[in-house]
């Protein structure tokens, strides 16, 4: 797996979370912040080697985006890009 995290990979469109999300953000559970620029720089996180080749697939021939981001034993962030670049949500997996 080879990444390039000095320059974003693609434009997110616009970004939205979902309710559990912006839960944890306004308890200061979570900053999503570093996570979103991950998956914009094309660190996709803890997907498996079959998800990460996909994602650089994606990036080529315009299919949807998947990052998982493992933060704690209980919290685990998706972050996923719709395949126009539309929009991009950050979810938690039983969001899903």
């Amino acid at each position: 797996m080879t990444l390039n995290c000095s320059a974003p990979q693609f434009t997110p469109g616009v970004i939205v979370t979902t309710p559990g999300v912006q839960a944890l953000i306004e308890r200061e559970a979570l900053n999503p912040l570093p996570y979103l620029l991950r998956h914009i720089k094309g660190d996709w996180g803890d997907v498996c080697s079959e998800d990460w080749e996909e994602n650089q697939y994606a990036l080529k021939f315009g299919r949807r985006l998947l990052s998982v981001y493992n933060i704690a034993p209980e919290l685990t962030l998706w972050i996923i890009t719709e395949w126009d670049r539309s929009i991009t949500t950050m979810l938690l997996p039983d969001e899903y």
